[in-house]
């Protein structure tokens, strides 16, 4: 067996002939301790999933794979949303990328009451932060995905009696421009289905959320286009996607809806 050479060789750091850039390179589905402020004043201590990419030149045939990894666990306790920021800048300067992408996404949990009979429990909902630097220039996106109910306006209409509802999950990626709450993003999409959801019910809350929902009926369309009207009157928010996938009691597929709009060209315009 020959002896290994005293130089080991760069081979992805050698050029590449082929002009083609990479829009996103990186790893993926990294696990990694979280912590978030929640509004209560406490904190959240979870478990983020992460996605690190950056932006690779026509003229590199590869980028550092460990170094995402490296940055990652140079925190060695828990990322808050101060470090993700930081990740951003140190992941550009670090593989001498004009632009970085970090996706964390992670489950959130928030205190709900039961409508009637005041008995509270913890309903848990996905969230992700997601981050690029461009040149400097950086924009951060709040990722919420909402489980709630919805009642069809069809059914109810054409129906003797009762109507037929679904589970919805409703999310709502917010580029923003100022702070918010993770709990105002949900409440607000909460409000604009047919009835939130709960973690623990009593006869007496059944009762009162079965009648909401009834006295509440939503399309899919109705659902997304609700919910854009109410970021559209957040100044927080400059630009985002809502959508809406109901998955269907009486028929074997889901309905689904979306709008997105970025407000900036609005008003560039």
């Amino acid at each position: 067996m020959s002896s290994s050479p005293s130089v080991l060789e760069d081979v992805q750091n050698k050029a590449d002939t082929r002009q083609i850039p990479i829009d996103k390179v990186g790893v993926k589905e990294i696990l990694h301790p979280v912590v978030v402020k929640d509004r209560s004043g406490g904190e959240q201590h979870t478990i983020g999933r992460f996605n690190l990419y950056v932006q690779l030149p026509q003229h590199f045939k590869g980028t550092h794979m460990s170094r995402f990894i490296e940055i990652l666990n140079q925190y060695e306790r828990e990322i808050s949303v101060r470090s993700f920021h930081e990740m951003l800048f140190e992941i550009s300067k670090r593989l001498e990328a004009e632009t970085s992408h970090v996706e964390m996404s992670f489950p959130y949990f928030v205190e709900k009451t039961a409508p009637v009979s005041a008995v509270k429990s913890l309903l848990d909902y996905n969230i992700s932060f997601i981050g690029e630097l461009d040149r400097g220039n950086l924009q951060v996106s709040v990722k919420v995905a909402v489980p709630a109910t919805s009642l069809c306006p069809c059914s109810k209409g054409i129906s003797d009696y009762g109507a037929h509802n679904q589970r919805s999950l409703i999310t709502v990626t917010a580029r923003i421009r100022g702070f918010i709450w993770i709990e105002e993003l949900i409440e607000l999409v909460e409000q604009e289905a047919s009835c939130d959801l709960y973690g623990i019910l009593k006869r007496t809350d059944e009762k009162f959320v079965t009648e909401k929902a009834y006295d509440n009926p939503k399309f899919v369309e109705d659902i997304v286009r609700d919910v854009a009207g109410r970021l559209n009157d957040d100044d927080r928010i400059s630009a985002y996607v809502v959508e809406s996938e109901n998955f269907e009691s009486i028929h074997n597929h889901s309905a689904y809806a979306l709008v997105e709009r970025d407000k900036t060209t609005d008003q560039e315009s």
